[in-house]
């Protein structure tokens, strides 16, 4: 999806990336999932929570990139980290012991319950399906921290009535699934996107949008999902970036161009 530029000096993606490291404002750990929700976590450590401890799949613990990196396995996650544990560690020990208080993901496909597919996408009739990524450590992050963010950008393609493959739980077919299946962590409980955001109903843990970025309607956001989409009582409005926050996201990004081109 095109990062289309909004009637302001700022792009729906940059709307997007900020209101998600804004969701970090007061946590203390989280679990980062390469991609957008990397560039929101180490966003926020530059902005609203400089003491965010960032955690990655690859065992490093409290890595403080000067730019957005390359993958897990970036080596700048290992050596600006506190610690750097085994990923079996990592998993055991961390992530399934709750000691992570929010996990970040990103998603090819998500559904009303806010599951995620990033395995296969069917791709139509007589055509062969399309490989994606894979779970990685998402199943387990979003079964055990204390709770999930996730951010992508919003089309049909993405918001979809039924997943083409459930590659991690979100809240299941509703509210008790994960009480059910054994799950610590509260799941889900935002999805920013570069229209809005949208949060689980109390009652029936279907995503409902609950604020709209500036310049876009509730009609756009409908349009762009796969679903009838429930609108909140109550619909809020996020803030547009502040000047610092944008020149702290265009650094981190320009910085990172720079890496890739030396790499």
């Amino acid at each position: 999806m095109t990062d289309h530029t909004t009637s302001s000096d700022f792009t729906r993606d940059e709307l997007m990336e900020v209101n998600a490291a804004r969701a970090l404002a007061g946590a203390r750990t989280c679990f980062v999932g390469i991609g957008l929700p990397s560039t929101a976590a180490n966003l926020a450590r530059a902005t609203v929570n400089p003491d965010l401890v960032l955690i990655y799949e690859s065992g490093t613990i409290g890595s403080k990139p000067t730019r957005l990196p390359l993958s897990i396995g970036d080596g700048e996650l290992a050596e600006t980290a506190d610690a750097v544990v085994p990923v079996p560690e990592m998993f055991n020990y961390w992530l399934q012991g709750g000691r992570i208080d929010v996990g970040f993901l990103g998603a090819a496909q998500v559904d009303r319950y806010a599951n995620i597919n990033t395995t296969v996408v069917n791709r139509g009739p007589d055509k062969p399906e399309g490989r994606l990524p894979g779970a990685g450590g998402a199943p387990e992050i979003a079964s055990n921290c204390g709770k999930v963010l996730m951010v992508l950008r919003h089309s049909t393609r993405n918001f979809v009535p039924k997943l083409d493959f459930v590659t991690t739980l979100g809240h299941g077919a509703g509210p008790g699934d994960r009480k059910k299946l054994g799950m610590p962590g509260a799941g889900p409980v935002a999805v920013i996107t570069d229209l809005g955001v949208l949060r689980p109903d109390p009652a029936t843990a279907e995503l409902m949008l609950t604020e709209l970025h500036p310049g876009v309607s509730v009609e756009q956001v409908r349009a762009a999902t796969g679903w009838e989409l429930r609108v909140s009582d109550e619909l809020g409005a996020t803030e547009p970036p502040t000047p610092q926050e944008l020149a702290a996201l265009r650094a981190l990004k320009n910085a990172g161009k720079s890496a890739g081109k030396d790499a």
